[in-house]
């Protein structure tokens, strides 16, 4: 990879018009660290926990910059930015209960905690929490549990009824804790393996009451984050499909593909930089927030499935066969996005329009 190459894969993601020079230099900055974690765990870990530590949480007044920051990791790196939200989604939501990380148990002493945030459902799988006078206990299965093995600390949902689920807080190391790596085949996100865990009396802390996790405003707000990243994610397919262009005469159907490339991308940069807005100043919340949380993840995930088609056609085979790097960006960002459910997602954006939303184009709009 040239000089030239390693800059622009390496460059600030704004949403809109470019911020200030400080941002923009520790944009940059972030964007190196990224863009040399290259799938390691290790290295992922560490800029995550690092950038933990200074980012302003969702919802504080300066979620811009954090989406901003978001997409800036994924465009370099999608592993990293896999890392790295699930990290920053758990400390978010901990601030929201008011709990302080280090006061929940877990981590060797002087170690710096790293988080995930297991919250996900799956037929034929099932965590109960149970409760007694030695506190509570999780048992069962929970799928979808990214870095299991290799994070100190999660949040975790759990049945504590046939009806009801309540977030706790778990030491990852604590007995009675089997983490199923083997089960992970993805060719996508290779090294964030996130298969099931088992739960066998597992001590764990309750945070807050029965499903506090899902009816506060962050819920819907940590949707949007993550749209932020498949975002990046996409920027960092549209970087190659335009070096492209400039390092050989291009087509009218490349130029075609780079223009359209172009303008849905710069629709999602749009309405990120609209949501994180409504976000801080308080309009996000209720329905309005789950309506813009939708509506916001069904544009940025179908903007990402077109930006992966079109860059196919305008670059053809040649990058997915001997460029690792974009090759690897494809095949993490296919699975990434699949976080969103397309049209069964979409058919609950629709019962959220039925259920006393605004009429399509008619209403008045969450941004």
């Amino acid at each position: 990879m040239n000089q030239r190459n390693f800059d622009s894969e390496s460059a600030p993601v704004w949403l809109g018009a470019p911020g200030d020079r400080e941002s923009s230099e520790q944009l940059r900055v972030v964007a190196d660290e990224a863009l040399l974690v290259t799938g390691d765990t290790g290295r992922a870990l560490r800029l995550a926990t690092h950038l933990g530590s200074r980012l302003p949480a969702i919802g504080e007044g300066n979620t811009r910059h954090l989406f901003e920051m978001l997409a800036t990791v994924s465009a370099a790196d999608l592993s990293a930015a896999r890392v790295t939200d699930g990290h920053l989604a758990a400390l978010s939501v901990l601030g929201q209960a008011s709990v302080e990380p280090a006061q929940l148990p877990g981590g060797e002493t002087g170690r710096t905690r790293s988080w995930g945030v297991f919250a996900a459902e799956a037929r034929g799988t099932r965590l109960d929490a149970t409760e007694s006078e030695q506190g509570w206990r999780l048992d069962g299965l929970k799928p979808w549990c990214s870095l299991a093995g290799s994070l100190s600390n999660a949040l975790v949902t759990a049945h504590t009824s046939s009806d009801a689920l309540r977030l706790f807080a778990v030491d990852l190391a604590a007995p009675g804790i089997t983490v199923l790596e083997d089960t992970w085949v993805g060719r996508g996100l290779p090294s964030i393996t996130s298969g099931p865990v088992d739960f066998r009396g597992v001590p764990a802390v309750a945070i807050r009451e029965d499903d506090w996790y899902f009816n506060r405003p962050g819920y819907a707000w940590g949707g949007i984050g993550v749209a932020a990243c498949w975002f990046g994610g996409a920027v960092g397919i549209a970087r190659r499909v335009f070096r492209g262009a400039q390092d050989w005469p291009a087509d009218q159907i490349a130029l075609a593909h780079l223009g359209a490339i172009d303008v849905t991308l710069s629709a999602c940069g749009g309405v990120l930089a609209a949501a994180a807005a409504s976000i801080d100043d308080g309009t996000a919340t209720g329905q309005a927030g789950a309506l813009l949380a939708a509506r916001v993840r069904g544009l940025v995930a179908r903007s990402v499935e077109e930006v992966i088609a079109r860059a196919g056609h305008a670059l053809g085979p040649w990058p997915l066969a001997f460029e690792a790097r974009h090759s690897q960006r494809v095949a993490d960002l296919e699975l990434y996005v699949r976080q969103h459910h397309a049209e069964r997602d979409e058919a609950a954006l629709g019962a959220l329009l039925l259920d006393g939303g605004p009429v399509p184009g008619g209403g008045p709009s969450p941004w």
